[in-house]
């Protein structure tokens, strides 16, 4: 279960890969890659078809990424996360945020499991948004709503 420490310690990374970020400008992807880097992020693109995002070089495959990233934020369909966190495990990168806003978002059992089995510390679901010190009213709004069904991060 994720705890608001193991939220802390994701965002205090500095350079973080966002696996699944979109082509498309206006897709939500893109608009949180880009409020990343204006926080400061050392944001790079992972998307398989895609060459550049945002201006920055966008790679294949995390095992490529030079230098290494800190942490990987996967915005992947669930059912390629499995991919991303085995990718993750052979980059040596023990930092993940499997992203979830509704649904089951990035979150796979499967992938999961193979965290825990490889010592990779995970934040599981959740929206980087609402996390962010001054962050916009529907995030917050969205993490009190959390707060009040009782899903949001236990305290650590």
């Amino acid at each position: 279960m994720t705890t608001t420490r193991d939220v802390e310690n994701f965002l205090a990374l500095k350079r973080i890969a966002m696996v699944g970020v979109s082509r498309n400008p206006k897709d939500f992807s893109r608009h949180l890659f880009r409020e990343m880097c204006s926080r400061g992020y050392d944001m790079v693109p992972v998307n398989w078809v895609a060459n550049e995002i945002d201006g920055r070089e966008s790679f294949q495959c995390l095992q490529a990424v030079k230098p290494a990233v800190e942490g990987v934020l996967i915005m992947t369909a669930a059912h390629e996360t499995i991919r991303v966190v085995r990718d993750c495990a052979e980059a040596r990168i023990n930092r993940v945020w499997i992203y979830r806003a509704g649904g089951t978002g990035a979150v796979s059992e499967e992938a999961l499991a193979f965290c825990r089995e490889h010592g990779i510390a995970v934040v599981e679901g959740y929206c980087p948004f609402m996390f962010f010190k001054s962050t916009g009213f529907i995030h917050r709004t969205h993490g009190f709503f959390l707060k009040i069904a009782h899903r949001y991060p236990a305290a650590a």
